[in-house]
């Protein structure tokens, strides 16, 4: 078994083969997408027997922490083939794109999860609750006249992903450097269209995309919208109350900071009236994203809290070693640090004795520098354990709004 970067000469087929056998490519746009992902950024593959079986690709973009846009490593796929299961190569083989991906810079990572428990063994941890909802879009009380939008398809994936990369951002917003993963989505969209407003230089102002499992009556399904106003928004919006005399259903996550049950007229009749049908209105919640640090002295300088100073020691344990090879230039977090936190915030190797420490490993350590949750409530289900007036302190200053990626990888 042998670790290597992708060669697409050599390995194509083989990561087809991969991805039809975890059912992710079933249909000829599902290989567009694929081919997409993995020929830019990172990807890694595992041999066995000469030929590849497991795979992790990687995506570089930000993280925005408060105001403070940090670099992020995005881990978009990990695959392992048939043959190749219970071996370890997922595992090893994520490391060591993390650890590739630290060396040359990345400081904070994150992905989606298939089942909580198993990236926790790398050092990640859960990531705060993403609600879906799926709603009557005749019922949205939005009081705006949407202007006729301009069609949008995959021959304008760069104003797209443009207009992503410039969309409204709040904290713990990602975004991805490379078109080509809002070029997968658009590929594993079914019956995907968009729609959205451009200035009088084409350069569109607010948009959204959109796939249809049935496309005459829903549910629609809305992949992500773009947006940088208020304004834009509710014309968004205004364009998915426009669908209300045909569809009957759409599914959207609920936008960052915002409640779309504010914007629904009778949301628990509609609830009761549509249960168990295939247009059932409901709202879902589920924490489906993971995140860790990979460099804490390089998080914490970009760390800027509304917050009284507080200093103390971190003795901080990473579980990713085990998954290192010996000779691996990074190899986590584990360590002893001085570390402050405030208005401006530092970590250092090393321990001072009249300050308190506090024991963590870096998947709750992680939860609370992004705000997942605060100090005391990681204290009673999470790693993390010191003096109750430390605590306190760190609840206080670690007082951030909701982190939402807005971005699906």
């Amino acid at each position: 078994m042998r670790f290597r970067d992708y060669d697409p000469d050599r390995d194509k087929d083989d990561v087809l083969r991969i991805y039809r056998e975890v059912g992710w490519c079933d249909k000829p746009d599902h290989e567009q997408a694929l081919a997409g992902l993995v020929e830019t950024g990172r990807t890694m593959v595992a041999d066995v027997d000469g030929s590849a079986e497991s795979m992790v690709t990687s995506d570089r973009g930000t993280i925005r922490h408060g105001t403070h846009d940090l670099p992020l490593v995005g881990v978009t796929g990990v695959t392992t083939s048939r043959i190749a299961r219970k071996r370890g190569l997922a595992g090893r083989l994520t490391a060591s794109v993390l650890a590739e991906e630290a060396e040359e810079g990345g400081l904070v990572a994150m992905l989606g999860v298939f089942e909580q428990g198993y990236y926790n063994r790398l050092g990640f941890g859960n990531g705060g609750y993403e609600h879906w909802c799926t709603f009557d879009p005749a019922q949205l009380m939005v009081d705006v006249d949407p202007r006729i939008p301009i069609r949008l398809d995959r021959s304008d994936l760069e104003r797209m992903h443009d207009n992503r990369l410039r969309r409204l951002r709040r904290h713990g917003s990602c975004n991805i450097e490379t078109p080509q993963l809002t070029r997968a989505d658009m590929y594993w969209s079914e019956n995907g269209f968009g729609l959205g407003y451009a200035d009088g230089s084409g350069q569109l102002t607010h948009h959204m995309w959109c796939s249809a499992k049935e496309m005459e009556h829903g549910p629609y399904s809305v992949f992500w919208m773009a947006y940088r106003t208020k304004d834009e928004f509710l014309e968004l919006l205004g364009l998915l109350r426009s669908f209300g005399e045909q569809i009957h259903a759409v599914e959207m996550a609920e936008p960052p900071g915002l409640q779309l049950q504010d914007l629904l007229r009778s949301p628990f009749k509609l609830r009761h009236i549509t249960r168990r049908s295939k247009h059932e209105n409901r709202m879902t919640a589920a924490a489906y994203w993971q995140v860790r640090i990979l460099d804490l002295p390089g998080c914490l300088a970009s760390t800027s809290l509304d917050a009284e100073p507080v200093r103390f020691n971190l003795a901080l344990t990473d579980p990713i070693g085990a998954y290192l090879e010996a000779d691996s230039p990074w190899s986590g977090t584990t360590g002893e640090y001085i570390v402050a936190v405030g208005p401006e915030s530092h970590a250092e190797r090393g321990t001072e004795s009249e300050l308190p420490t506090l024991k963590a490993s870096v998947n709750a350590f992680s939860r609370m520098w992004l705000g997942v949750r605060p100090a005391n409530t990681l204290a009673w289900t999470d790693d993390l354990d010191g003096p109750s007036d430390l605590l306190e302190r760190l609840d206080r200053a670690f007082r951030l709004p909701a982190p939402s990626p807005d971005w699906e990888f």
